[in-house]
Parts: structure tokens; sequence; C-alpha cells
């Protein structure tokens, strides 16, 4: 096991700052997400960490050793790309054979690291195929096993999922996850898909822009964002937010409950909602609709388990309310969040 740690990382593509000053230290043995859209500049810190692109400026550690000037083969590290890169010509064992063969690894030990990996994965029976002869999940997973078998100190994973449909990705999280807490190796993964974010990660950092906006736990980054862009970003639907006086208050749309369905009826910001939509998504309602009175027009969506009993009714205007200890507060101009007001 080894942890990986950027200081003032940064890359310019001319004037573009695709990374632009990412500091960052996983633990050992921690399974890191990086998360956020298209462009955020995750798959480019990414590869500069793998040694596929050199930094314009700052420091990448591995095991606390600088290996800016590193080559990939000596940074102790696997990489599992997207589209998995399989060599088509050659059978599985001898795609996950590839990286021992090219360390120079005795022939005679070959074979059995090449099962010990397939085992981990459960596809020594596939050894024999080519990767057109597979499906998409098992190509995954001989990705996976040809990047394990090199035993390195960190694995990084470029979206490795994506191409997965929504059944398998449920199933092929639970059999990633469970891999590498079995292994305990150093993991970094990117992704732009916030349910593989919470479903995976010890921690997330949310990139945007080049830079890291938040980093913690799944549930801090969650329940406490640290700017409007982390509490839009993450969540679905995303985070609710009203204009007051020199700030925006927030509340997840999961607390904005008919005033009847909270248990208690002190410490409640009331607010009248306008439904205008409903969609039935089996064990949740989403509301969507405007507030009227002190934030007219102001557009909001709810979320409501079924088992929230409350008649409620498209058309309608009906007394919802949010928990004063539910709300969280940012700054106007800046985005971050800032300390609690009256609303």
């Amino acid at each position: 096991m080894a942890t990986v740690e950027t200081r003032d990382v940064r890359k310019h593509f001319g004037d573009v700052h695709a990374v632009d000053g990412v500091d960052l230290t996983t633990k050992e043995g921690e399974f890191l997400v990086l998360l956020g859209p298209s462009g955020c500049g995750k798959t480019t810190l990414l590869r500069m960490i793998a040694g596929l692109e050199d930094p314009t400026g700052g420091e990448i550690l591995i095991g606390g050793q600088v290996v800016n000037d590193l080559p990939p083969r000596a940074r102790k590290i696997a990489m599992v790309f997207q589209s998995y890169a399989l060599y088509p010509h050659m059978r599985v064992f001898d795609n996950i054979a590839f990286p021992l063969r090219a360390q120079g690894v005795p022939r005679a030990e070959i074979p059995h690291k090449v099962e010990w990996a397939a085992g981990l994965f459960g596809i020594e029976k596939l050894l024999h195929r080519k990767p057109r002869e597979l499906s998409g999940g098992e190509r995954q997973r001989v990705a996976l096993a040809r990047a394990v078998v090199r035993e390195p100190a960190v694995f990084l994973l470029d979206e490795p999922l994506s191409n997965l449909d929504a059944k398998l990705r449920a199933s092929a999280r639970d059999e990633l996850q469970q891999f590498q807490r079995r292994i305990g190796t150093t993991t970094i993964y990117v992704t732009h898909d916030q349910v593989e974010a919470m479903g995976l990660g010890d921690r997330i950092a949310v990139m945007q822009g080049g830079k890291v906006r938040q980093i913690g736990t799944p549930q801090e980054v969650y329940d406490e964002p640290a700017d409007t862009f982390v509490a839009g970003f993450l969540g679905s639907p995303p985070m609710n937010l009203l204009e007051i006086p020199d700030c925006l208050v927030g509340f997840r749309p999961e607390h904005f409950l008919p005033k009847e369905a909270h248990e208690s009826p002190d410490g409640l910001l009331a607010l009248k909602f306008h439904i205008s939509r409903i969609e039935y998504l089996g064990a949740d309602r989403l509301l969507y609709g405007a507030l009227e009175g002190k934030f007219p027009d102001t557009k909001v969506i709810s979320k409501l388990a079924s088992t929230v009993s409350t008649p409620v009714q498209p058309g309608k205007t009906q007394d919802f309310a949010v928990r004063e200890k539910d709300l969280r507060f940012f700054d106007r101009e800046t985005g971050r969040r800032t300390r609690p007001r009256p609303v």
C-alpha cells in the first residue's frame, strides 16, 4: 500500500487551466473518488498521477516519493481506462499476462499469477476466450485482473463502469468495492456519476473548474456542502436554494415536507408550496412547483417517501415546511458556506 499526494498540481493547455492548484492526500488503503462534471479536470489529474501527462507545476508523490520525473512503469501504479484497452487479438490469459511479460517475470511464474488474478474476479473459465467473445461486464473484469496481477501500490480507475448498463453497473460497484476492501490497495477512482461516488468512496473530492471544491466522506459532502456548486451537483434532485438578503439558504428536497408530516411543529420554517407536477418513482414521489408568499415564484422540489400519508395534489397550494436545523447558508457572491441567518 502507498499514499498519493498532490501539492499545488497544475496543468495548463495554453490559456486553459485544466487543473488549477490541486492539493490532496490519500490515506493508505483508501478508496478516494474524484467526482465532477465533464471538463472539471478529474481525468487530467488522474493521468498526471499515472505519468501519462506532465504537470505544468506542482509535485506528485507516491509512497512519499516525488515521482514527477518517473515514467509510468516506475510509479508502481496500475490504471484501468474507460475503454478497458484490451488487446483484441489476444486471449484473456495473454491480456492478463501482458504486464508480467513486460516486467520480465519468469515464464514459469506467469500462469500461477494469472490464475490468481482471474480467480479474484471469477473469470477463470474465460481465460481461453478473446475480448470480442465477452460481455461488457466480463471485459471490465479482465481489465481489472490485468491491473491487479502486477500487485501495484496504487490503482487508478478512469470511469471503468461507464460502458455497462444500469443493472450491471450496480452489481459491478458492489464487486469492485468488495475487491478493493479485500486487497486494501489505495485506489483513486474518477467518475461523473454521483451514485457511484456515494456508493464507492471512503472519501469524495468534488472538482469543478480545475479545483477541488470539497473533500470529505460521502455523508459529509452531502449533508454539509462547502458551497453552492457542491450543493447543486450532489443530490438528485439537487438542493433547493432561496434568496434572502445578502445570502442564499438551501435545503434538501427530502427535508421539504408537508407541515403536518414533521414530527414536531417546533423549529420549522413554514412555506406555501404550489404543486404543479408530481412524478411517481415507486418508493418516492417528486413534487415540482413554486413557493408563494415570502419567496414568490421561487421554484423548488420536494421528495416524499411513499410512507408520507399526507395527500398531495397538482394545482394545489399546501403548507410545507423544513426544519431550521436542515437549512444551509451560502454567501451570495462567493457561493461558500456562511453562518446561519434569520429567514
